[in-house]
């Protein structure tokens, strides 16, 4: 066999692996994975099927929270699935929804899904906010979204609601509980741009707050119990 063959057949090699290498890549890009942080149609329809069959009793709102995650985790643990409180393709087949009917995985980025970002946001702010002012309700909101435009933090809201450590309200249950109907208010007004925090990353309350970190970072406004700053 010839030098120039050889060549011919090491580079023709070469191009079909990566062809191969392309498409896994494209396949596992357009794989559906739902997970915590996750919200829109797809989770909706999840949490539909767990709650039917007797798996989820929370909200069906569409957000996958700390109860859907528990929820899918009782399913998979029921049906003989790997337990990871992730719904891939595997457990929508076995919820009975076709892998791919809702366009790739869910939405946890910016503001992609406005549905999601709002009752994920109405959720934070009943959560963190309930029995304050209005006006401080939509602060709280609003320091979600100027969190999202900031460098220091991640660029989604579920992503910045979910950064571990960030609101008390994720790691004491109070996130999972009935979310009041101003926040579903205050969150929109936040999304349209409304920010009486004045640009506020941080905000606590004087009352409770133990962190002499949080006590140095510079005052912008105080609304309610709420001391919102830079």
């Amino acid at each position: 066999m010839t030098n120039e063959r050889k060549k011919l057949i090491l580079a023709l090699a070469v191009i079909f692996a990566v062809n191969i290498f392309i498409i896994a890549l494209a396949q596992n890009a357009w794989a559906d994975l739902y997970k915590k942080g996750s919200s829109g149609a797809a989770v909706t329809e999840i949490q539909t099927r767990l709650k039917n069959w007797g798996y989820y009793s929370g909200q069906v709102d569409g957000i996958y929270g700390s109860a859907t995650e528990a929820a899918v985790k009782y399913f998979q643990r029921k049906n003989g699935l790997s337990v990871d409180g992730q719904v891939g393709d595997e457990t929508l087949a076995a919820l009975g929804i076709t892998p791919g009917s809702f366009g790739g995985s869910g939405s946890s980025g910016g503001y992609g899904d406005q549905s999601g970002d709002l009752n994920l946001l109405a959720r934070l702010i009943s959560a963190e906010a309930r029995g304050e002012p209005y006006e401080g309700q939509v602060a709280v909101g609003a320091v979600v979204l100027n969190r999202v435009e900031h460098a220091s933090f991640p660029n989604s809201i579920s992503e910045v609601i979910y950064q571990p450590w960030a609101f008390t309200c994720i790691n004491d249950g109070q996130f999972d509980q009935p979310v009041a109907e101003s926040a579903y208010r205050a969150a929109q007004d936040a999304l349209n741009g409304w920010d009486p925090s004045y640009g506020a990353i941080y905000y606590f309350n004087p009352s409770t707050a133990t962190s002499d970190w949080i006590w140095s970072r510079p005052l912008i406004v105080e609304i309610g119990k709420h001391r919102f700053c830079s």
